[in-house]
């Protein structure tokens, strides 16, 4: 049973059923974050997948589960600059697990708080970090910080 829903502006990525949401003012990278991370090479049940861009429904279910999923109207398209709305293979929904604040390289810390510091979405905390978009490896960092933001999590 789901408890909360809310619309968040944003971009959703998955790798297997892990998701993370990617906030940050418009223009400031997160489609282009999640098309270089959509990407990267899969192996197996981990391929990167488009979840939703620049909106994500996401619900709270009963055991405080948090679950995103692309709005119907929306569903398996994003933004490429320049190119216009393309048609991606898509994740219908992943467990949010994380997210990440899009800023300037400058505004990222060298080494994060320990533990990492929690945003609340639906009501419920989640594991957040700062990311600067348009890094090189911005799309390894992300895929990174997945696996640490859910180590008991494997799929």
């Amino acid at each position: 049973m789901r408890e909360a829903r809310e619309l968040v502006h944003g971009t959703c990525v998955a790798l297997g059923r892990r998701g993370a949401l990617l906030r940050g003012s418009p223009g400031s990278g997160k489609s282009d974050l999640a098309l270089r991370f959509i990407a990267l090479p899969g192996n197996g049940k981990l391929q990167p997948l488009l979840v939703a861009d620049d909106q994500v429904w996401v619900e709270a279910s009963a055991d405080g589960a948090l679950m995103a999923s692309p709005p119907e109207t929306i569903a398996g398209r994003i933004e490429v600059r320049g190119l216009g709305i393309v048609d991606v293979p898509f994740l219908a929904e992943a467990q949010l697990v994380l997210v990440c604040d899009l800023v300037g390289e400058r505004d990222v810390p060298r080494v994060p708080p320990e533990p990492w510091e929690r945003t609340v979405i639906a009501g419920v905390p989640v594991p957040a970090l700062k990311l600067a978009p348009f890094e090189a490896s911005a799309p390894l960092k992300l895929k990174m910080a997945l696996f640490l933001a859910a180590p008991e999590n494997s799929n």
